[in-house]
């Protein structure tokens, strides 16, 4: 039996079950009443891991929460179809398939080969962590002009072998590597 967490022992970055899907918090606040016999109210802001949707509900403090069966599995990217996409758990060496709506914009940074983490709840996959940054190469820029830093133009537009399009700076060539936060799909660095 899974432990049971109130309300009020909720904190930021915690995993909670309700209605039967798993939940991330996003942020707390509690409000305690000045009134006497008053309630103790918690306000979250929590991410459904299913739908990813975000939103605020209010809980009395007493309001008991599951403990989700979540667990974090490390997979290596395979390929995708027109079902979806598939990766390798490397641990049990089993195949797992997300879907499109699953994996969201994910595709825009996964190599072949790529490690990820998939989160699974109650064992079925749900979604994927991407790492904070990746290595990508660039596949097309426009070469870099003496002079254009003038116009004060220090980027220009990418693409990368991946398909993703970011901005680079003006001196990155085509063949280079190059790191892209996932979180902000910018430039970071070069590889």
């Amino acid at each position: 039996m899974p432990a049971l967490i109130d309300a009020i022992d909720i904190k930021r970055k915690m995993y909670f079950e309700f209605e039967n899907a798993p939940y991330y918090c996003l942020d707390v606040e509690v409000s305690t009443p000045t009134a006497r016999g008053g309630q103790t109210l918690v306000r979250l802001k929590m991410r459904n891991l299913l739908t990813r949707a975000v939103f605020d509900k209010t809980f009395k403090a007493s309001d008991k929460f599951k403990e989700p069966d979540l667990e974090t599995v490390e997979a290596s990217y395979l390929y995708t179809d027109a079902e979806g996409s598939y990766f390798m758990d490397q641990e049990s060496f089993d195949t797992i398939a997300l879907t499109s709506e699953k994996l969201g914009d994910a595709l825009d940074f996964l190599l072949e080969g790529a490690i990820i983490k998939i989160d699974k709840f109650n064992g079925n996959p749900i979604g994927l962590q991407l790492p904070l940054q990746v290595e990508l190469a660039v596949t097309y820029t426009e070469p870099g002009v003496r002079g254009d830093t003038a116009r004060g133009d220090v980027t220009k537009p990418a693409k990368l072998e991946t398909g993703l399009e970011i901005k680079v700076p003006f001196f990155i060539k085509e063949g280079e590597k190059v790191k892209v936060s996932t979180e902000t799909r910018e430039f970071a660095g070069r590889a």
